[in-house]
């Protein structure tokens, strides 16, 4: 993660700061205000908590999030459940009053950047992965196998 986004525009620290490293709970949930069209996603992180007896079973914080603009159509695009995320934004408690007319408060984390840190390897795309193997092995004659793998390539 960068480290300008722990400033302001004036370059001053932030007081309201978190950063979360987990994994998804669902599909994160893309909407648009009415009117301006502004996006808006809403997901959950599943964050572990430090486990300092490992004979405990590993806890978990389940925090929603949220995130508007063009960053939240890229996450709601390119991360789906299960998947290695990495958040930095800010606290947001939020007040309102239920149907009954009870206060209510619910926090979320307002977003401001993100890293993908899911594995290439980890997307869990086993049918895409058997169609390209059945399309090599159906075109063989055409082609020259080619030996490594994308890492190998100097660009």
């Amino acid at each position: 993660m960068k480290p300008e986004a722990f400033y302001t525009w004036k370059g001053e620290k932030k007081v309201n700061n978190i950063q979360l490293v987990g994994r998804l709970t669902r599909d994160p949930e893309l909407t648009y205000t009415p009117g301006n069209g502004l996006a808006i996603v809403k997901f959950t992180l599943a964050v572990n908590r430090p486990r300092f007896d490992k004979n405990k079973p590993q806890e978990a914080d389940f925090i929603n999030c949220v995130c508007f603009g063009k960053r939240a159509e890229a996450i709601a695009n390119y991360v789906q459940k299960g998947y290695r995320f990495g958040v930095i934004g800010r606290l947001q408690i939020n007040k309102y009053t239920d149907k009954e007319g009870n206060n209510r408060w619910s926090t979320d984390v307002v977003v401001e950047d993100f890293e993908f840190m899911q594995d290439k390897g980890n997307n869990n795309n086993s049918s895409s992965n058997n169609s390209n193997q059945n399309v090599q092995q159906n075109n063989t004659e055409d082609y020259t196998e080619i030996i490594g793998s994308e890492d190998d390539i100097p660009f």
